[in-house]
């Protein structure tokens, strides 16, 4: 009998710590509560910290890893074509000054996950990195550049770079700024690189502001409210305080947080000031004006009143790109991501004029390209920001907004004239088309670049136009600041596995970077450089030789 009992009791005794690990552990052998904490890696101010292992160890699971990018969501890139320019001589284009998606795709890679497609918008890889482009010499907000060379991915074809420099801006004389934050406190805001990071974000824009700025602070969770009203920022403190009360919880009512927004940023309105929303949010809308459709609506009416918006994207897992970029394309202000406190500094501090100042809206681009020089053409990146060729024209139909210092470069490949191509080589000959060609086609003009652009109060655009020439430098005369863009591209293409790459590998587009980086005070293209060779470490054997 006692033997019994004792083996009753001891089993009594194991079951019993089983079960008491098990409440530890929870299922699966997710980690909570203290434990759950001290899994969790510290919030890193910087790049050199973000490799930190993101799960528990492999031996406490049971199942597969959950995938850290699955409820994300981006629209869909459908890549340009190449165009016949005889058929089509004309591409239109708005410019896109976000940088959103560069920041992202470098999150991803410091979790040595690469990113899906979707993700990878090349026009804004492209123009996160400052090039030397000199400021206007005139009047004008914007100046236009151009260079011409060989394309690095394939030598048979040219890659022409055009570019656009505004005009930049001494804060200390820049108008004065009435901001509203909008901020996202839902429940889905808890991670640390959101709402932790947003206030510390936050906080290096305040401090960087004047005094005669003016500051409100909006929250929207199951319900929207007025945290702190427009306040001076020479009451920095206040400002801050107002921020570190902020919490997470709830769920998220994004279209009755905008309406309050604006309506705050009315009644504080500074005339030929810089009213703006700066809306920070992981872009999860799940309650109340929750389409697309409707926010960009609310957006587009706002705008014509003179209030701008600006968005900056946290967090990871949830985070909703697309909708994100709708509103800020609409609302005439600009997309950022913001992955860790570097990047806030980089948006927030070092580019505070491109961020918050607009200097020209409504930015449109035309390339025209000569027929005798250019068989055909095709846009790299922009996918999203195509016009209608009439559209150039139309000052009712709205473009991209540029900010004071911004640039905005955009790459063409082209394949010149007598190059045998799979192009064309399924087209017949035409019959009744023209033959005789002006005496511009028969001059050493390869396109013609105009853009047009309006003041930011302004409803009447203005236009710029320039020829460009056909003599062109090989790659290795080329300037480095074409060349690094043009390797920037090239990395986007292959993280797109794009049909139009068909030359080059890791090992060479890493050397080419390198040989390219040139002058680089804040280490960004240091940094790019490294998430090559982490992409190339992840990536499929065939890109990685």
């Amino acid at each position: 009998m006692i033997q019994r009992k004792s083996l009753l009791i001891g089993f009594l005794l194991v079951l019993f710590a089983f079960q008491s690990c098990s409440r530890k552990t929870g299922h699966h052998g997710e980690l909570t509560g203290v434990q759950d904490a001290a899994m969790k890696p510290a919030p890193s101010d910087g790049y050199a910290d973000e490799g930190w292992e993101m799960y528990a160890p492999e031996d406490n699971w049971d199942e597969e890893k959950p995938d850290p990018f699955g409820n994300e969501s981006y629209d869909e890139i459908v890549e340009n074509e190449f165009r016949l320019v005889k058929d089509q001589p004309l591409s239109t284009f708005s410019v896109d000054v976000d940088r959103a998606s560069y920041a992202n795709i470098r999150r991803m890679l410091n979790f040595d996950q690469l990113p899906p497609a979707n993700a990878v918008r090349i026009e804004e890889m492209i123009n996160y990195f400052n090039y030397s482009y000199p400021d206007p010499m005139d009047d004008a907000p914007i100046a236009l550049y151009s260079e011409l060379s060989d394309c690095p991915w394939n030598p048979a074809h040219k890659l022409a770079r055009i570019a656009l420099k505004g005009k930049s801006l001494d804060l200390k004389e820049a108008p004065k700024s009435n901001l509203v934050f909008l901020l996202d406190v839902s429940g889905s805001m808890s991670d640390y690189d959101k709402l932790p990071l947003l206030k510390k974000s936050l906080k290096l824009l305040v401090n960087n502001m004047r005094e005669e700025d003016r500051v409100a602070i909006v929250v929207y969770a199951s319900a929207s409210g007025l945290v702190l009203g427009s306040t001076s920022a020479r009451k920095k403190d206040k400002i801050i305080a107002a921020l570190e009360k902020l919490d997470a919880g709830g769920s998220t009512a994004g279209g009755e947080g905008l309406r309050l927004a604006y309506k705050v940023a009315e009644e504080n309105f500074i005339k030929n000031g810089n009213n703006r929303v700066i809306l920070a949010t992981d872009g999860d809308f799940n309650v109340g004006e929750s389409s697309d459709e409707a926010m960009v609506k609310l957006i587009e009416e706002k705008r014509e009143s003179g209030i701008f918006i600006s968005v900056l994207g946290f967090g990871r897992g949830n985070l909703k790109d697309s909708k994100m970029e709708k509103i800020a394309d609409k609302g005439n202000g600009n997309y950022a991501y913001i992955d860790n406190l570097l990047e806030a500094k980089k948006v927030l501090v070092k580019e505070m004029g491109g961020t918050l100042f607009t200097i020209a809206k409504d930015v449109k681009l035309q390339v025209e390209f000569n027929p005798t020089h250019v068989t055909s053409y095709r846009l790299i990146g922009y996918e999203n920001r195509l016009l209608k060729n009439e559209d150039f024209n139309d000052d009712k139909k709205d473009a991209g907004e540029m900010g004071a210092g911004h640039s905005v470069t955009a790459l063409y490949e082209l394949i010149p004239a007598g190059t045998e191509t799979d192009v064309t080589a399924s087209i017949d000959p035409l019959k009744y088309q023209e033959t005789n060609k002006t005496s511009a086609a028969n001059s050493y003009e390869l396109m013609q670049v105009k853009f047009r652009y309006k003041e930011p109060d302004g409803d009447t655009s203005k236009l710029i136009s320039q020829a460009v020439l056909n003599g062109h430098e090989n790659w290795n005369g080329a300037s480095q600041d074409f060349r690094f863009a043009a390797c920037v591209a090239h990395f986007g293409l292959i993280l797109r596995n794009s049909q139009y790459m068909k030359a080059g590998n890791y090992e060479s587009l890493i050397k080419e970077s390198k040989s390219a980086k040139g002058e680089d005070d804040e280490g960004y293209r240091a940094e790019f450089i490294q998430l090559l060779e982490k992409a190339a470490l992840i990536s499929p054997d065939e890109k990685a030789e």
